[in-house]
């Protein structure tokens, strides 16, 4: 059996009990369970606290509910908080409207190594099939089924994996929902930053200042396979705020911010 880093998965929730029941139970069904799971809560109400809590009494390992008030969109703050209370090595970052295929952790942990992070893309479950999707409980998909977009990304093919380089500028393919990096090195850039307004740039600002101290991304196609719910689109009116202070970090070369990680630790 290979020896993979310690993990904790954190996802962030909101008031989405029913997606997050589908992601729990995609966790259960996993090849090579993280090590901890951490739901990082920005203000939900008791339904999701109540399903955490059923969760708990026979979850496969331990499963924390990190909450905050509801204030608005904090994710960054709510994340940082989560993040502090890791107790391992290796962060597996997935949002809370996700359903991992079985062998999602195990390709995250097979392919981890030092001075890098790794991101993955998602397959799309359409609208048309929620109603399918959460009377069924469906966490298992292929190829195959019915109501997915994007079926290439479906495709789990690790020899092909091992193919991607490592890369030392940040990818437009980026995405949030399926990442990981060493807890170490996202102390070392002091975590999200929390003068981010609302929803979006969070998790790319962030790796922007992982790749200004030198650590490098890559790509985890054919692997770290994971399948998004749909929902509305963000409110996005505040995002060039969000832009201008990314464009900053890069520009700049910023590698530490001020309102981050630390404040928890």
């Amino acid at each position: 059996m290979p020896s993979y880093p310690k993990s904790t998965l954190v996802t962030p929730t909101y008031n989405w009990p029913e997606a997050l029941e589908l992601l729990l139970l995609s966790i259960k069904n996993q090849s090579h369970l993280p090590n901890e799971v951490i739901i990082a809560d920005d203000g939900s109400k008791k339904e999701t606290e109540r399903l955490i809590k059923n969760f708990q009494e026979n979850f496969p390992v331990p499963l924390h509910h990190v909450w905050h008030e509801d204030i608005k969109n904090r994710k960054p703050a709510i994340m940082n908080k989560a993040i502090a209370k890791a107790k391992h090595e290796y962060i597996i970052e997935i949002d809370g409207d996700i359903i991992m295929h079985k062998d999602f952790v195990k390709d995250h942990l097979r392919m981890a190594k030092k001075n890098m992070f790794l991101y993955g893309s998602r397959v799309n479950i359409q609208e048309n099939h929620l109603e399918d999707l959460f009377d069924k409980k469906q966490t298992s998909f292929n190829f195959f089924s019915k109501g997915i977009k994007k079926r290439g990304r479906t495709l789990r093919i690790p020899l092909l994996s091992n193919l991607y380089k490592e890369e030392d500028s940040r990818s437009s393919k980026l995405r949030g929902c399926n990442m990981s990096f060493w807890r170490a090195d996202f102390i070392k850039v002091n975590g999200f930053n929390e003068n981010l307004v609302g929803w979006g740039i969070d998790d790319s600002e962030m790796i922007q200042r992982l790749l200004n101290i030198g650590v490098k991304g890559k790509r985890l196609k054919f692997g770290g396979i994971v399948y998004h719910i749909y929902h509305n689109e963000q409110d996005k009116s505040h995002i060039n705020i969000n832009e201008i202070i990314e464009k900053e970090t890069t520009e700049k070369k910023i590698t530490f911010i001020e309102k981050g990680i630390n404040q928890y630790l």
